[in-house]
């Protein structure tokens, strides 16, 4: 059998060297010079600080970046609290922080302000103007509107309303958070004020204005919200520092007392929401003999609860800070706490204590034992909208002062006719006056040279006469006779 053959020192028995066959060139195989392993050194050091510098970067500016690398260095090393908490999918709340306090916009404690609308566009400039001028640090308001079941360009308005208060280049008046939802509940009742306040359809719609509230609410109520705002659209005036005011009783739900304004034929004001009131016995003995879907309102001659309401307990000159406590509310301005809702308080879509939406708010907040207080004598202003009988009332009253406008017109003008007759009548009594003046003048003159010329036609004759008699010869003897008679007979 064949075998290599090996030679000491480890030489196999191929030649080495020379030109044979096998022979192998040597530099092919030779380490590299020193200089090429000194650039390649040289470049991965650069590429390594390029890399490490980049992953600082990341580190520090992408937040995603840290939660995935801060893991892989602690190896579980370290031992996290809630604090060091930084997953992008991971949110730590302390709601003690969000209990609501007096004086909350001293500790920076965020409201929510939430108004439902419907049909408003002609309400917005107005709402927004409110907006503008509220107290309370804007930045710490965040906004929320559902719109729902609108036939006019509500959203359209709503839309181009934010966005200029959002760039207004003051920076105290954007506001924080702002959403807007839409969405329809079916709601049918006309937005006129028959329809809207017809008894018949108190009941459904108010079901449906609970529904439309709780999903607001549900929709955009946050951890880092303290209080809860409702507010309609169509307050005409209110005091600018509203939410420091409420929220300085420190209650868990309160309401300010809500008026509205009038024509001075009609009263020049009126009370305007019922639905803040106390409960009576009338009431509730009322509550037991009705059905289990019913619906008490107030204000109706349907339903007599005899109930002390917090409208007509106003005092123009009371003390705007007495309290009173209260089982239902109304819902034009309501400030609550925002832990009564989490509390599971909402507006019943249905006959809770047979009662709904607002009211039926304020009695379950009752039932939970939260504080539900109102203010007879602290009054915001409700935008006056006629109703068809006012309208009607109107439309006789814009008649009669055409009427009358007319009748005054035409008496006025009789009177200047009157007036003027009466100054032709003396511009031509003057007249004439001034002409038979002048014609009794004439007369007189004429009469005057008569006068005159007869008395020098009667001296021209007396003259002639006395010059013919002194033409006549005279007898001396008869004239001394004639004179001794007429001598004896004057003595």
């Amino acid at each position: 059998m064949n075998r290599q053959f090996a030679y000491p020192k480890g030489y196999s028995a191929y030649p080495r060297g020379g030109g044979g066959t096998f022979s192998i060139s040597p530099h092919k195989f030779q380490p590299r010079s020193q200089p090429a392993l000194r650039r390649r050194r040289q470049l991965f050091v650069k590429l390594s600080a390029l890399a490490g510098l980049s992953l600082l970067l990341l580190f520090l500016l992408v937040p995603s970046w840290r939660a995935l690398i801060l893991p892989s260095i602690s190896v579980g090393l370290f031992s996290s609290s809630h604090d060091d908490l930084s997953l992008e999918t991971v949110r730590y709340y302390d709601l003690s922080d969000t209990q609501g306090t007096a004086m909350g916009w001293h500790r920076e404690e965020r409201v929510l302000m939430c108004t439902p609308l419907r049909d408003a566009a002609a309400h917005l400039p107005m709402f927004f103007s409110h907006l503008r001028n509220l107290t309370y640090p804007h930045h710490l308001i965040d906004l929320a509107f559902l719109v729902s079941d609108s036939k006019d360009d509500t959203l359209e308005s709503l839309s181009a309303r934010l966005t200029e208060l959002q760039n207004d280049p003051d920076p105290k008046m954007p506001f924080g958070e702002i959403s807007v939802i839409e969405k329809d509940f079916g709601q049918q009742v006309n937005q006129d004020v028959e329809s809207r306040h017809g008894f018949a359809a108190q009941a459904g719609r108010r079901k449906l204005m609970a529904q439309a509230r709780n999903w607001l609410l549900s929709a955009t109520l946050r951890p880092t919200h303290s209080w809860v705002y409702w507010r309609d659209a169509d307050v005409e005036t209110a005091p600018f520092t509203i939410l420091e005011d409420l929220m300085r009783h420190n209650k868990d739900v309160i309401v300010p007392n809500v008026w509205r304004p009038l024509p001075d034929w009609l009263g020049g004001e009126q009370p305007y929401d019922l639905n803040s009131w106390q409960e009576s016995e009338t009431a509730l003995a009322l509550a037991d003999t009705l059905d289990e879907d019913a619906v008490i309102v107030e204000g109706y001659a349907e339903y007599a609860t005899w109930r002390p309401h917090l409208a007509y307990l106003r005092d123009p000159y009371g003390d705007p800070d007495m309290e009173l406590e209260i089982d239902g509310v109304g819902g034009v301005s309501i400030l609550a706490k925002a832990k009564v809702f989490r509390s599971g308080v909402h507006f019943p879509a249905f006959s809770f204590e047979k009662h709904a939406e607002t009211e039926g708010f304020g009695k379950m907040a009752k039932r939970m034992k939260f504080s539900v207080v109102g203010l007879p004598h602290y009054t915001i202003w409700h935008l006056y909208e006629p109703s068809v009988d006012d309208l009607r009332h109107m439309e006789e009253m814009e008649i009669e002062r055409q009427q009358r406008e007319e009748k005054e017109k035409e008496e006025k003008a009789e009177a200047e006719r009157q007036q003027k007759m009466k100054q032709d009548t003396k511009e031509e009594y003057e007249q004439g006056s001034a002409t038979a003046k002048k014609n009794t003048d004439k007369a007189a003159g004429q009469e005057a040279d008569q006068r005159q010329t007869e008395a020098e036609s009667s001296e021209k004759e007396s003259s002639a006469k006395g010059e013919k008699e002194d033409a006549i010869p005279r007898n001396p003897e008869k004239e001394g006779s004639s004179q001794d008679k007429s001598n004896d007979k004057t003595y």
